[in-house]
């Protein structure tokens, strides 16, 4: 990002500011590095101070809203002459809870995160244009979208939701959200799986919100529940095994305190599973990764929901005919 007409705003000529990531692909918790690199205009002047900042910013259609959320000084009393060319280094360390831009090789719809430039001069500051950041997930993180994308769960969006989840080590009033449809062998029993995955030093804490069906027998609502997961143990678990293990364990408490069966579907879905050769297995090998998994779900899942709009569509214009019909 260039300052030359910002600082001739200030009455400092010629003079431009120019931010260098070295590489925007980034992961939470690592250090983002690169310079600042000042040029020097037709007089001698100087720089208060210069910060860079950190900007999470959901996507609404095609605006953005950004929230800073972080802030590192890089300079200040900067006495730069006329012409004089200076390169300022600096290391920003990426926070844990950076929200995530990317996964498996793709961009993640409706979040960018981004570095701005803020100059002072004469008690006077100004904010340069948004760069934009390559979040990557943490091995955890990533095993856990993975392991969702090869049971069959489709994301269907992502955002940056405001306020706090219990039993995390939350540093910001707000968390990222994925948000899946289910799996068939699911899909009778729920209607959404909303996902946080909360990063810290040691590990990654999992909140988690099953949209319930309810049934004749059977009471619905949201169900919540979660689980931690050390940094150390991305590569020790069978992730697909494990998460179904424990959505399966979740629901079934649930089930025991408000009622309803899963009518031994479970078993079903698995034996006609290894009878068709093994659907998940298709889907873990396509998936090779997120992009495969995930991102084709968010595609299906735009699909599905088109489908569902023009059904309620012909729904209605059948009630119009027949009440024509009537009259």
């Amino acid at each position: 990002m260039v300052f030359k007409r910002l600082l001739a705003a200030f009455g400092i000529g010629g003079l431009s500011i120019d931010t260098v990531v070295e590489n925007p692909h980034t992961r939470p918790g690592s250090a983002l590095e690169g310079r600042v690199e000042l040029s020097g205009g037709d007089g001698d002047a100087e720089i208060a101070e210069i910060v860079l900042a950190l900007v999470v910013s959901a996507q609404d259609g095609d605006e953005h809203e950004g929230v800073e959320f972080a802030r590192v000084p890089v300079a200040s009393g900067v006495r730069l002459a006329a012409g004089e060319t200076l390169s300022v280094p600096f290391a920003f360390g990426i926070p844990w809870q950076t929200p995530l831009t990317e996964a498996g090789g793709g961009p993640l719809p409706g979040v960018l995160v981004g570095l701005r430039t803020e100059v002072v001069v004469d008690g006077a500051s100004d904010k340069g244009d948004l760069d934009r950041l390559h979040v990557h997930p943490l091995p955890v993180q990533e095993r856990v979208l993975e392991g969702l994308a090869q049971l069959g769960f489709g994301l269907g969006s992502t955002g940056v939701e405001g306020g706090y989840l219990a039993g995390t080590a939350q540093e910001y009033p707000f968390f990222q959200e994925f948000e899946f449809h289910p799996s068939e062998r699911y899909a009778h029993e729920i209607g959404e799986v909303e996902i946080a995955l909360v990063p810290d030093p040691e590990g990654v804490s999992a909140v988690v919100e099953f949209d319930r069906r309810g049934g004749m027998f059977s009471e619905g609502g949201e169900v919540h529940s979660g689980f931690r997961v050390g940094h150390d143990d991305a590569d020790r678990l069978d992730w697909a095994g494990t998460l179904d293990s424990w959505i399966e364990e979740s629901l079934g408490r649930h089930r025991e305190l408000f009622g309803g069966q899963h009518h031994g579907y479970g078993e079903r879905y698995h034996e006609e599973e290894e009878e068709r050769g093994g659907m998940l297995g298709v889907v873990g090998g396509a998936a090779a990764g997120v992009v495969g998994g995930l991102a084709a779900g968010y595609v299906v899942s735009e699909v599905v929901d088109g489908i569902g709009e023009d059904s309620d569509g012909e729904e209605q214009a059948e009630e119009e005919e027949e009440e024509s019909d009537e009259e």
